[in-house]
């Protein structure tokens, strides 16, 4: 997906009350939900980081906006998306480019994201080994099964040297298959990412996302045998909206509060690396 400038700048402190919410080229849409001047919002997003960060703005910014938020919490990554592509909420806040990029080609679904807000580092997991190091022979390794959280487990593994991808393979699109060197065997297991951190006993090693470790208590920063880089991270998180609605002000400015600068100390301070800012 091409670069797309997908963020307007409003006069410092403006409230949303007196905004229309009009469609690019001055064609009018009818609004969110608005009431009394202020407008709700639904979204819905994952718990951890995306619900938290989306609470802190609902609590400390969101009034000052004109905006109220409806929080829609939501655990399974393929719903959010679902969900606002069928109307039922305006925006959601859960994922990636990559991995937004294969929902829309899969379902046909007219999204448009935002701008990046935050990276959520994945981590490799054990509760048995010390290092990587230890691994044995034959082990079982827990990956993603959705399909660029997948290629990015195994482009993770591979910079650790357990593995090898085939020449040319993206790694959002590797699958086990494109797999050209396995040097100790590993025996790679797919599983829904929500339950890599219920069942990391079931493996020497496992790649889970960072939202889902958190939530299992899991500190990335601390715990994990090997963390993916912040640095020019492709799989910064963002929020995403209807394409129809994507010059809506009040999403606009719900995207700029998620960019402010209370944001970003809010996630610095909260997270302590585990989740990383990206603006």
């Amino acid at each position: 997906m091409s670069t797309i400038s997908r963020r307007t700048l409003f006069a410092s402190g403006a409230g949303l009350a007196a905004l229309t919410l009009a469609a690019c080229g001055g064609e009018e849409q009818a609004p969110l939900t608005e009431e009394s001047g202020t407008i709700t919002i639904r979204i819905a997003a994952t718990p951890l980081p995306h619900m938290e960060i989306l609470t802190f703005v609902k609590d400390n910014l969101a009034a000052d906006a004109g905006l109220e938020l409806d929080l829609q919490e939501q655990t399974e990554y393929p719903i959010p998306n679902r969900l606002l592509s069928e109307g039922e909420v305006d925006a959601n806040f859960f994922q990636h480019l990559p991995y937004l990029e294969t929902e829309m080609a899969e379902n046909g679904y007219e999204l448009t994201p935002f701008e990046d807000v935050h990276v959520e580092p994945l981590a490799i997991f054990s509760e048995s080994l010390t290092s990587l190091d230890e691994i044995e022979e034959g082990a079982a390794v827990g990956v993603p099964n959705d399909p660029t959280n997948r290629g990015r487990a195994l482009a993770l593994l591979a910079a650790e040297g357990l593995l090898a991808l085939m020449d040319g393979i993206e790694p959002t699109e590797a699958t086990v298959d494109d797999i050209a060197e396995n040097p100790k065997h590993l025996d790679f297991q797919e599983i829904d990412a929500a339950l890599l951190p219920r069942t990391l006993g079931d493996y020497a090693i496992a790649v889970i996302n960072g939202n889902y470790a958190m939530e299992a208590d899991l500190k990335p920063s601390e715990d994990a045998l090997a963390l993916e880089s912040g640095e020019d991270n492709p799989y910064a998180n963002m929020l995403v909206v209807r394409t129809e609605d994507k010059d809506s002000p009040a999403l606009v400015k719900l995207d700029e509060l998620l960019h402010s600068e209370d944001a970003r100390a809010f996630i610095e301070e909260t997270y302590s690396g585990a989740v990383i800012p990206a603006f």
